[in-house]
C-alpha cells in the first residue's frame, strides 16, 4: 500500500491549498480516509476524515474553511484548504487503516507566513 501526498507549499495568510493524497495497493473505495497533520513539536493531530460513502468530519479548528473530498475512480483524496493562518503551518499526511493496518504517506509540508 502507498499513499502519495501532494500540493504542499508555501502560501499567504489568507490563501488557499489544496492537497491530494493517491492511494495504490489497496481497493480504494473500500476504505475511510483521513489527513493528519503536525506542527512543529506537537503531536500529529486528526485534520478531516470521509468515510466510504462520503460522510466528512473535521477538527474544529479548520470547520468552514478546509474541505474533505474523495475520487474512487482517480483512488485519491483531496484537501481544500481555504482562509490559511500560520497556525495551519504543518506537514500534512494522509492515512488510512486497511487490511488490519494503519498507512501512513510520506506527508507535505505547509507553511503559512503571517
Amino acid at each position: 500500500v502507498q499513499l502519495q501526498a501532494s500540493g504542499g507549499g508555501l502560501v499567504q495568510a489568507g490563501g488557499s491549498l489544496r492537497l491530494s493524497c493517491a492511494a495504490s495497493g489497496i481497493n480504494f473505495r473500500l476504505y475511510d480516509m483521513r489527513w493528519y497533520r503536525q506542527a512543529p513539536g506537537k503531536e500529529r493531530d486528526l485534520v478531516a476524515s470521509i468515510t466510504t460513502d462520503g460522510r466528512t468530519n473535521y477538527a474544529g479548528s479548520v470547520k468552514g474553511r478546509f474541505t474533505i473530498s474523495r475520487d474512487n475512480v482517480w483512488r485519491k483524496v483531496d484537501l481544500q484548504m481555504n482562509s490559511l493562518n500560520p497556525e495551519d503551518t504543518a506537514v500534512y499526511y494522509c492515512n488510512t487503516f486497511a487490511r488490519g493496518e494503519i498507512f501512513w504517506g510520506k506527508g507535505t509540508l505547509v507553511t503559512v507566513s503571517s
